[in-house]
């Protein structure tokens, strides 16, 4: 199995001075499920090189032991250091491609157009794509063949308004997950706040927050595995 892990090259959280990117944990618990089936995993970004890493997801109370052991691995830090350009990638020659999370893809990978049309061409390839937390937000220029939201009509989770509120960034971000996910037309649900949750819609998986990132990990490693699809 080949799996592609996309991130994000954004580090300004909007007007206010701080910083963010991805979420450690969610890069770093795929990661490992990921290794753990034997996977060759590449480390892709839309600006290639050491993507940023919001400095709050590395603080000990959001560390875990997938995110020290991260932290401690040089084959996963060098790999982490030296992401190849999104726009380089050749697509097809992966089993599947797996989204982390973070404010920053709401910034840049939201409104790539390499992005979208690589969710897009992996799903109609017949290969799963998977993002948690508020990479889901990523699917929303994605359409299906005809046009209409990639989302339109599917089961998709993400981060929720509330989650967002409790982190008091709903009037910071530039717009808000599972608003988005909902106007598209997707068929949006979630569990309770921080508690992992997961939803599979075909090739599609998408999970709510950092906890859903290692499920929605073992979610589309089943598909790939046992191709059920």
């Amino acid at each position: 199995m080949k799996v592609l892990i996309v991130l994000t090259s954004h580090d300004e959280l909007g007007d206010t001075g701080r910083k963010t990117g991805f979420w450690l944990e969610e890069l770093a618990a795929p990661y490992y499920r990921f290794k753990e089936t034997g996977a060759q995993i590449v480390l892709a970004s839309p600006n290639g090189g050491q993507p940023p890493l919001d400095p709050k997801s590395n603080e000990p109370g959001f560390q875990t032991d997938d995110t020290r052991r991260f932290g401690a691995d040089p084959e996963a830090t060098k790999a982490l250091a030296n992401t190849v350009r999104l726009d380089a990638v050749p697509a097809g020659d992966f089993d599947a491609v797996f989204y982390p999370g973070g404010h920053g893809p709401l910034w840049d990978l939201a409104e790539d157009t390499v992005s979208a049309r690589l969710i897009e061409s992996t799903l109609r390839s017949g290969k799963p794509v998977g993002l948690v937390c508020h990479a889901p937000g990523v699917l929303r220029h994605a359409v299906n063949e005809d046009g209409t939201p990639l989302v339109a009509g599917r089961q998709v989770t993400g981060f929720a308004n509330s989650e967002e509120e409790a982190v008091q960034l709903t009037d910071v971000v530039p717009f808000l997950v599972e608003d988005e996910l909902t106007k598209l037309g997707g068929v949006y649900s979630k569990t309770g706040d921080w508690q992992p949750y997961v939803l599979k819609d075909g090739l599609l998986i998408t999970g709510q927050n950092p906890a859903s990132s290692a499920p929605a990990a073992d979610a589309l490693i089943e598909l790939v595995t046992k191709g059920d699809m």
